[in-house]
């Protein structure tokens, strides 16, 4: 993804991320909101650099300022988001990945947050390719066909999540390591590859994960996993700041009842990244008008208190 950070931090430099927000406020997209002083129709939404989260964050932004609350958005990194949650310094976080990638956060801050539900219960990580590449189905079918892909998997950040399960899991599991190598840069890179052998025509295997709007944009098939090893599903929580329910009652029940299928949250994600940088709010609120029973549905009559 071209604004996606990585999906795990070693424990030292997300203290260190820790300190260095408490130390110079973080990296706010907007001024304003006030998260944990409660009350009113401030509502302060922290988010992280996922296109999901994007994505969710500011439609929940131009869908609850119609609705007369005041939504500023905040953007920080995983560890210091899911701390200002816990501090109150952050009214709501849409994106917490459970039980698996946010495991270290939950148990360290669950007593001083309040989980609010689930709204995407099929988050995976997976390895795809293009639908016309021939006789490739499963994971266990890329050593016999590991040429036609020029023995590379292209995947994206070193330090990411996935990077690590398909070096230490996935390619033991299905015996690549002399037939196939993970050639590891950045997602951006990952999704120019994919975009120029789509483009051609040409076979290519990539890192991948569910949701992502490259589903909407491409047709791509998963490849089987028969060993599991790419992991189960996880499901993505909203987490609210200690006493959210009580501040906003109305609110708290459109969001424990609010979710989205994987094709809404894919198109959500293309318009926004169709827009380009700097676009996201506009892109969210012109996919709520193309929406707009969706939107009269999960959000019904909620109003500013």
């Amino acid at each position: 993804m071209r604004r996606r950070t990585s999906r795990t931090l070693p424990a030292v430099l997300a203290a260190l991320l820790v300190m260095v927000v408490g130390a110079c406020g973080g990296g706010d997209d907007e001024s304003g909101g006030g998260g944990g002083e409660g009350g009113g129709n401030d509502l302060t939404i922290g988010y992280i650099a996922w296109d999901e989260n994007i994505a969710l964050a500011n439609l929940f932004k131009a869908e609850l300022d119609e609705r007369g609350y005041n939504v500023s958005l905040r953007q920080l990194d995983v560890a210091p988001t899911w701390q200002a949650v816990a501090q109150g310094e952050v009214d709501l976080f849409q994106d917490a990945w459970l039980p698996v990638t946010h495991s270290d956060y939950w148990e360290q801050y669950k007593d001083r947050v309040e989980d609010l539900g689930v709204w995407y219960d099929q988050a995976t990580l997976d390895i795809a390719v293009p639908s016309y590449v021939q006789n490739v189905n499963s994971l266990a079918d890329l050593k016999q066909h590991a040429g036609q892909f020029d023995g590379k998997i292209t995947g994206i950040e070193p330090g990411a999540g996935e990077t690590r399960l398909v070096e230490t899991k996935m390619i033991p599991d299905y015996g690549l390591g002399s037939a196939m190598t993970l050639q590891k840069s950045s997602t951006t890179a990952m999704l120019s590859a994919l975009d120029r052998a789509i483009q051609n025509k040409e076979p290519i295997v990539v890192t991948l994960w569910h949701p992502h709007w490259a589903y909407s944009r491409y047709d791509l098939k998963d490849l089987k996993d028969p060993k599991g090893s790419m992991g189960e599903a996880e499901k993505l929580h909203m987490i609210g700041r200690e006493g959210f329910g009580q501040d906003f009652p109305e609110l708290t029940r459109v969001i424990e009842n609010f979710s989205l299928t994987e094709k809404q949250l894919e198109s959500l994600e293309n318009t926004i990244q169709e827009a380009g940088q700097g676009q996201e709010l506009q892109a969210a609120g012109q996919w709520a008008q193309q929406n707009q029973q969706l939107m009269d549905e999960a959000f019904g009559q909620l109003k500013g208190q």
